[in-house]
């Protein structure tokens, strides 16, 4: 494994070529806004990742379908809460909160990590049992007087040949002798595919397949949504086909509950297309025990985050803490998570369908 340093002064609105690795290379480049890029590239698409905005994936492409979310944001800006560069297609949601802050909270809305300034970015080329690949990787050092103190290194690594990458989060517990809280989740804002069908490892019944019927505060219900939530709680098969006209705007947000896994503990969901290609997500649900659902079909934004991979739910710091939901990181003690993302052709959803009933 070799790891290039990278430097903001490598970045320029004109793209140029920073490493090859085998039929992998990357690219530095800067948006108008002043964001550094980093786009990672294989045969079958590509990856936009910012290196010093919390390493939030900003885009992701590939097999000629665009897998992020539509916003009114053209180019990410630099900015402290995600809400203000809200279009990209993955960030880290966290560390220390996570969601959307309650009556009692005071955290910014998803925690202080989506938008962090990054202390240091490199990419790593090398080469194991999954063939090649380039990640990218950096650290960030948060210390707050009389507060927490820790470090997270994030990663996205894409390999040869494959419309699949994994976004991962290592972070530990600087501290000499005090433990922190840990909320997490991996917010992946995929696409929103007309008629597409949500494949997952669970039925879709009320009690697996929850539907939230609180009313958060950002949300301005109207009696046709408010309506559509009780119909949804009593029967959230409806909300196995993604349709933008049904009630989703404002949003919808769903629990899953008892996801069925394989042998290594990864539950596997896919978003089948029309077209027969789906969207894909898997990971561990020990690293993960919770599962939430976010589906907005708005004027401006349009997202179908069918899976949210995450160590709570995201109704807040008090909330959560009250649910028991709010890990306790040890001194010293290191936590890491990852989630396989992508896309699949025709054949590779095939495949993956067949696994998942079997």
């Amino acid at each position: 494994m070799t790891t290039f340093h990278l430097s903001r002064a490598a970045f320029d609105e004109i793209e140029r070529p920073a490493v090859e690795h085998g039929a992998l290379k990357a690219g530095l480049f800067r948006y108008p806004t002043g964001v550094e890029a980093i786009r990672l590239e294989n045969a079958r698409g590509a990856l936009i990742v910012l290196p010093y905005l919390g390493q939030m994936i900003w885009q992701a492409a590939f097999d000629g379908v665009d897998l992020t979310m539509k916003s009114i944001f053209k180019a990410p800006r630099r900015v402290p809460t995600i809400g203000e560069t809200y279009g990209c297609f993955a960030f880290h949601s966290g560390l220390l909160r996570n969601g959307v802050p309650g009556p009692t909270d005071n955290h910014p809305s998803h925690g202080e990590m989506p938008c962090a300034a990054m202390d240091w970015a490199g990419i790593e080329t090398g080469s194991d049992d999954r063939g090649d690949y380039l990640r990218v990787v950096g650290s960030y050092e948060y210390a707050m007087g009389f507060g927490s103190h820790y470090e997270a290194r994030p990663s996205v690594t894409l390999r040869a040949g494959s419309a699949r990458f994994d976004m991962a989060m290592e972070v530990t517990n600087l501290s000499a002798g005090d433990p922190m809280d840990l909320m997490y989740m991996c917010h992946v804002n995929y696409a929103l595919s007309e008629g597409a069908e949500i494949m997952q490892q669970a039925p879709f019944t009320p009690d697996r397949t929850v539907t939230r019927t609180a009313v958060p505060a950002h949300v301005r219900p109207n009696p046709a949504y408010l309506a559509r939530v009780a119909a949804l709680a009593a029967d959230p098969a409806g909300s196995r086909v993604v349709r933008g006209a049904d009630g989703y705007d404002p949003e919808q947000v769903f629990y899953l509950r008892d996801l069925g896994t394989d042998a290594a503990g990864d539950t596997r969901l896919m978003m089948r297309r029309p077209e027969g290609d789906a969207f894909f997500a898997r990971y561990n649900t020990t690293d993960f025990p919770k599962t939430v659902r976010w589906i907005l079909a708005g004027h401006d934004q349009q997202v179908a985050a069918f899976a949210l991979p995450s160590t709570c739910e995201p109704e807040g710091y008090a909330a959560e803490k009250q649910k028991g939901n709010v890990r306790s990181l040890a001194a010293g003690e290191t936590a890491r998570f990852i989630v396989e993302l992508g896309h699949l052709d025709g054949e590779e959803c095939r495949r993956e369908a067949q696994r998942m009933s079997g």
